[in-house]
């Protein structure tokens, strides 16, 4: 290793390549990387429906439940089977194994289930599903309209307008009842006409259909027959021919029914600010970008208004790409507290040179976490950006500590070089050393399963791909740059340091790109400026001999009065480890 770190230091134009390659890469997975609210979990989960209309919880649990769970005992791959019996439906869920191939285990139960003999024959065909993972993105209410039928149908013009956007696949109404067509027939009426109530079922079930009609050959080609007898509408319904006599007189279903033209008869209502209202709810699949849905639907409900008959409200509820947009700005604003405190720290303490270089080394370390978590299938989502939070404080550790012995070594030695290569290799081994413990105690969480391990598994990934990067930053970059990029005067130092802390000041003071470059090139005009009068050398010189006073004088504490307070302590051990347990046993008590 200390070969390795010696090369790169010496050849400080491989080093370069390289942190232009880390950077390139990471700025390459920034813009591609698919961006979510929360990451796809795989949820092994089989579910089974099966509609008994009109019989009672216990009737669906023994007449269904009951018969798919023996059913479905003994399946291969199987953990655990859940069922649910409601009125008038059976839910049956199957948990697998994390490891079991979930196409054949769906195949199986298919197969047990569509083997079942016993059900009642009211019962409706099983609906069998393999979960599948499709995310909310956003809600939108729509209010306006009291009627519910112009509400619903204003809900699917506003479902199918936001399908057609380019980004958006996944769309539906939902919280509405469904459309129902009833036929109430009286005994009276029946019995008026000479029919009976199985005729009438019989023929509505006869007529109302779509029959394909075969084909004809021609000359000119093959035509396709189809006679179309769908009824959809209450009016086609109560249309339809029941029967006809030999005199010409004709029954339809109006004659012996009344048609309602109406929706389910269910307990389903929802009002929003205490009016009636229906979602529209937007989702994703795979990997779309939430960020980029949401600003497309976002755009379009800023232009449907004009479109939308007066009075119609579209309002966006329950936008969960918040959560992203929150662990974002989070992250950022993390990144810039800690980049500016290690920046003004190291400076204080040693050199500003040292400290721009010491500090570059962060944002590099997530370019090149940011490239290593896209290649393993990662997203930017509310837990990866939780693994960058909390990998943020221990990835810049390994710089500080590779920067404070390099200039520890510098002072000693006769070239930047010459310090730069020993700096870094008296510490190689306890940096390595140290960065892999830490790794290690991230390792476990990889082996996790079920949901909270997938998610446990996203984090230790995040954060082991941050540690890596930073040791590579710290073990091969950073010697390169702290042996060659000699500033020659007070004023190149500072300049070089107030490059990082000018960049991150403006984005505080920025409200967009074009004014943050604006702004940009104000300062450096401003600092050309000072520089052109010889207005900068002056001020430099000062903030650099004050530096040199502060380091001076915390060497000098360390080295008397902190020195004798550990001597002190070490030789009174049994004391300091009593003070400690006491101060301990104190924490537990302000926590309990």
């Amino acid at each position: 290793m200390k070969t390795i770190i010696a090369w790169f230091a010496e050849n400080h134009i491989a080093a370069n390549l390289l942190l232009i390659l880390v950077v390139l890469f990471g700025a390459s997975a920034l813009l591609t990387m698919p961006q979510k609210s929360f990451p796809d979990i795989d949820v092994p989960i089989i579910t089974v429906s099966v509609l008994y209309l009109g019989a009672a919880p216990e009737e669906v649990e023994q007449g269904v439940c009951v018969r798919i769970e023996e059913e479905l005992e003994g399946v291969e791959g199987v953990k655990e089977i859940r069922s649910a019996a409601n009125e008038g439906i059976c839910t049956v869920s199957v948990e697998l194994f994390e490891d079991t191939d979930k196409s054949k285990a769906l195949d199986d139960v298919k197969n047990r289930v569509d083997a079942i003999d016993t059900l009642p024959t009211e019962t409706e065909k099983p609906i069998i599903n393999l979960i599948t993972s499709v995310r909310s993105v956003m809600d939108i209410a729509i209010t306006g309209p009291k009627d519910e039928r112009a509400l619903k149908v204003l809900g699917q013009r506003v479902r199918d307008d936001i399908a057609a956007l380019p980004s958006i696949t996944q769309v539906a109404l939902i919280n509405t009842r469904p459309y129902e067509v009833s036929v109430e027939v009286s005994e009276a009426s029946l019995q008026r006409n000479g029919l009976t109530l199985d005729q009438v079922a019989s023929v509505i079930r006869r007529q109302s259909l779509d029959v394909p009609g075969g084909a004809i050959k021609t000359t000119d080609g093959e035509i396709l027959l189809r006679t179309q007898g769908q009824a959809y509408s209450g009016e086609e319904f109560e249309n339809l021919l029941l029967s006809s006599d030999s005199d010409g007189r004709r029954v339809f279903l109006k004659d012996v029914a009344t048609v309602s033209d109406g929706f389910e008869d269910t307990d389903q209502a929802l009002r929003f600010d205490g009016d009636p209202a229906a979602i529209i709810r937007v989702s994703r699949v795979g990997d779309q970008d939430i960020l980029k849905i949401t600003e497309e639907v976002n755009r379009y409900l800023e232009t449907a208004s004009g479109s939308l008959p007066e009075g119609v409200t579209l309002t966006v509820w329950n936008d969960n790409s918040r959560l992203l947009r929150d662990r974002l700005s989070t992250l950022l604003d993390s990144a810039r507290q800690g980049f500016l405190m290690v920046l003004i720290l190291l400076a204080l303490f040693l050199r500003p040179r040292l400290a721009f270089w010491v500090s570059i080394g962060v944002p590099v370390a997530f370019l090149g976490a940011l490239y290593l978590t896209n290649y393993l299938g990662l997203s930017i989502d509310g837990i990866s950006l939780f693994g960058f939070i909390l990998v943020l404080g221990i990835m810049v550790d390994d710089a500080i500590v590779v920067g404070e012995n390099v200039f520890a070594e510098q002072r000693k030695s006769r070239t930047l070089l010459e310090g730069a290569v020993l700096g870094t290799q008296k510490i190689s081994v306890p940096v390595i050393f140290g960065v892999l413990t830490t790794i290690c105690a991230f390792v476990p969480m990889l082996q996790g399963v079920g949901t909270s391990g997938q998610i446990g598994a996203v984090i230790a990934t995040v954060v082991i791909c941050c540690l890596i990067f930073s040791l590579i930053e710290s073990q091969l970059i950073l010697p390169a740059h702290l042996g060659h990029q000699d500033v020659k005067t007070e004023a190149g130092e500072i300049y070089l340091l107030m490059v990082p802390v000018v960049g991150i000041l403006l984005l505080e003071f920025a409200w967009d790109v074009s004014s943050y470059i604006g702004l940009a090139v104000a300062v450096v005009s401003v600092m050309i400026l000072l520089h052109a009068f010889s207005l900068s050398q002056g001020i430099a010189t000062r903030l650099v001999r004050a530096q040199e006073r502060f380091s001076e004088s915390v060497e000098a504490f360390i080295n008397t009065r902190f020195r004798r307070l550990v001597a002190q302590a070490v030789s009174a051990r049994y004391t300091t480890l009593a003070l400690a347990f006491v101060f301990f046993l104190s924490g537990l008590g302000v926590i309990g």
